[in-house]
């Protein structure tokens, strides 16, 4: 559907039809830089299945309009919700399949996982990686992206029982609300530090290179909507920085540099190597990242230990808990919001002011309700 005419049939079959809504968005990962979508589908009873392609209209407002506050189906909602809130649709309540399934300590949540388990349906998922930007989509592809949400809201159906049965439903709705207003992952302090391989640079210069290569890099695909590894893979990245080529000719020489769309902007990281070859020492980058926050656990044991000791103690009570309420640890309380507590906890270590902390860092009443008084009872202990 990319007219306005298909647009307004869209819209007025929504409005005649009756409960929650399913949604899902195809993206073109890997493919392209933007996460955009690509493709939206919908689905809900009396109005059927809904295939709009985003491309052709400005924005979606006026079916966001139509939906208003009815209850949105999705599975993994972190996934879509960014890219749909670009194009004017947020849900106002929603049910999330995978986080759900998560709260049931479910031992699989993907879609074909779930729907099979729970459902006894076989869902194909052999386009889930194609390039959703191309055009015309080929029909196969339009039908694999309408079954993802024609089993939704029957799935939803059945994971919700399952909460109820579970006593569970209290905290799933909890986490739904908290939802609403994710706009996408906080951006990292450093994220040319992520480059595949990048423990193989030796030293602050070939660091430099490679972060110097990763943000030209990032500037490039970014200005032509290409995903960063078809512009230049991270492997090219950090063999650069360990072979240092002086000038041009070096670097068109490196075997890295035979793939075409690496040869592409051959200037360009001919003119970041240099950038990053003639910085002051005092300008290089250091050889251990700069963290927001705690350094991470794994370093806790030797340089910190008494943190080391907190952290191990709380994540054995919070594992508890845990194992008792049939939850995985992760959901139980984030593992970033344990770090935290255990790096830096509240003088006294009260239940109260732990319950204000982990307040502070995000969780959940529920969360708090259960973890509060053991993690403050295991570092009283301390």
């Amino acid at each position: 559907m990319d007219t306005t005419t298909s647009l307004s049939r869209t819209l007025s079959d929504v409005a005649e039809g009756d409960g929650p809504i399913a949604f899902d968005a195809e993206r073109a990962s890997g493919y392209r830089y933007s996460a955009r979508a690509y493709l939206v589908q919908l689905r809900r009873h009396g109005a059927g299945t809904h295939l709009i392609d985003p491309i052709a209209f400005d924005d979606l407002a006026p079916l966001d309009d139509v939906v208003g506050d009815t209850e949105w189906i999705l599975h993994a909602a972190t996934q879509d919700l960014p890219c749909l809130r670009e194009i004017g649709l947020a849900p106002r309540r929603l049910f999330d399949t995978e986080l759900a399934g998560r709260l049931l300590n479910l031992r699989r949540v993907g879609l074909a996982s779930l729907v099979e388990n729970l459902l006894g349906h076989t869902l194909a998922k052999e386009h889930s990686a194609v390039d959703w930007s191309s055009r015309p989509l080929p029909e196969p592809w339009l039908e694999y992206a309408a079954l993802d949400v024609e089993v939704l809201p029957e799935l939803r159906d059945a994971i919700a029982e399952r909460l109820d049965e579970a006593g569970k439903r209290e905290w799933a709705e909890q986490e739904f609300e908290a939802l609403l207003d994710f706009t996408g992952p906080a951006p990292r302090t450093e994220p040319w530090r992520r480059t595949s391989g990048i423990h193989r640079a030796r030293g602050r210069r070939q660091l430099a290179i490679v972060r110097a290569l990763w943000n030209t890099r990032d500037q490039v695909a970014a200005s032509r909507d290409v995903a960063p590894g078809r512009v230049l893979a991270d492997s090219a990245i950090v063999a650069i920085a360990a072979n240092q080529p002086r000038d041009r000719s070096a670097l068109r020489a490196l075997s890295v540099m035979r793939h075409r769309n690496a040869r592409r902007h051959l200037d360009e990281w001919s003119d970041a190597v240099a950038t990053a070859l003639n910085l002051a020492e005092s300008d290089l980058p250091s050889t251990t990242p700069r963290y927001d926050g705690p350094p991470p656990a794994r370093a806790w044991s030797e340089r910190f230990p008494d943190a080391a000791a907190r952290l191990g103690a709380c994540r054995e009570v919070v594992s508890e808990v845990a194992e008792n309420h049939d939850v995985p640890a992760e959901n139980l309380l984030a593992p970033d919001a344990l770090r935290r507590i255990a790096w830096e906890p509240p003088e006294p270590p009260t239940a109260e002011a732990v319950r204000q902390t982990l307040r502070h860092l995000g969780a959940r009443p529920w969360q708090i309700d259960l973890t509060a008084q053991p993690i403050a009872d295991a570092l009283a202990a301390m």
